[in-house]
């Protein structure tokens, strides 16, 4: 069993009237949570891990800033070039028998990064990664996929790829809390920026994002440095808790611990779900997570 922790994170502003209906109504039925993924892209640094954070127009349940993912796609089901674990050790890894669901996360992992980023976890073989995915042509792939106008599938296969699924790790999964209008339940995954790619916004619907040191956010996470930075409506003056699902939040905390790419994702983690419920401390309404406690053997290995 994993050692928990009760850990408090502040009640995201455009949560809180949801917040309230609930309380004053009494707990409901929750909405249904849609099926999304996420994916901590990383890199090593002289200054420490760094990974990508991009901003979320809207009220995004994967965060304001947020690692590149999004909601599961039925194109994600339709059949492609595979290179690495099967589905089924997927469905394994994430702790589920649903193995088609487990398939589904890894396509909309896979997918969802190129979209937002053009870093494409692909290639010919098990040896190679496609490279210089940041031309013009490939931007117009993303924005079609985007859009819907092409599958995945049919981005891969007109170029002879297959996914390299074998450049995925699974991290964890995360459900928005009951009480929210907009509900996900998210699978995280992580992967290293692959040779010759270079992440970028997608042309005429990416707002903000960049590369972030983890130690640093987690360091100044009191501060609105990186809000005032994203420069949005939403994010001016708002301290790391209020731009980021807690999810996203320990996470950084676990990358800013550890040491480079390979010790982060060589970290062992077992399945498990995490769902933020809804508690009042001291008059004020917060999230309570029961988040995975870092023991001394664990430290060792994530360090």
């Amino acid at each position: 069993m994993p050692h928990l922790a009760r850990r408090l994170f502040a009640l995201p502003q455009d949560l809180e009237g949801a917040a309230q209906s609930w309380l004053e109504h009494g707990e409901r039925t929750p909405r249904a949570a849609r099926f999304a993924s996420s994916v901590v892209l990383l890199r090593d640094s002289p200054t420490g891990l760094e990974t990508w954070l991009g901003y979320r127009p809207g009220s995004s349940p994967l965060g304001v800033l947020a690692f590149p993912g999004g909601s599961l796609d039925p194109a994600d089901d339709e059949p492609m070039g595979w290179l690495g674990p099967s589905p089924q050790h997927w469905a394994e890894q994430m702790g589920t028998d649903d193995v088609g669901l487990a398939r589904r996360h890894v396509v909309g992992a896979i997918r969802e990064l190129f979209e937002e980023t053009g870093v494409l976890l692909a290639g010919p073989d098990m040896s190679n990664t496609v490279e210089a995915t940041s031309t013009s042509e490939w931007m117009r792939a993303r924005m079609a996929v985007a859009d819907q106008e092409k599958t995945l599938a049919q981005v891969l296969g007109k170029r002879g790829l297959s996914l390299r699924t074998d450049l995925l790790k699974s991290l964890v999964n995360w459900r928005s809390p009951d009480f929210a209008h907009r509900r996900f339940d998210t699978r995280y995954f992580a992967a290293t920026l692959p040779l010759g790619q270079e992440p970028s916004l997608l042309e005429g619907k990416g707002v903000w994002g960049r590369w972030v040191n983890a130690a640093e956010v987690v360091q100044e996470r009191d501060t609105t440095a990186l809000g005032d930075e994203a420069g949005q409506e939403n994010t001016v003056g708002r301290s790391l808790g209020e731009l980021l699902v807690p999810g996203s939040e320990i996470m950084l905390e676990k990358m800013a611990s550890a040491n480079g790419c390979i010790a982060y994702l060589s970290y062992k983690r077992k399945p498990h779900v995490y769902q933020p419920s809804l508690v009042e401390e001291g008059g004020k309404l917060m999230l309570e997570v029961e988040a995975a406690k870092t023991v001394a053997g664990d430290h060792q290995r994530e360090r």
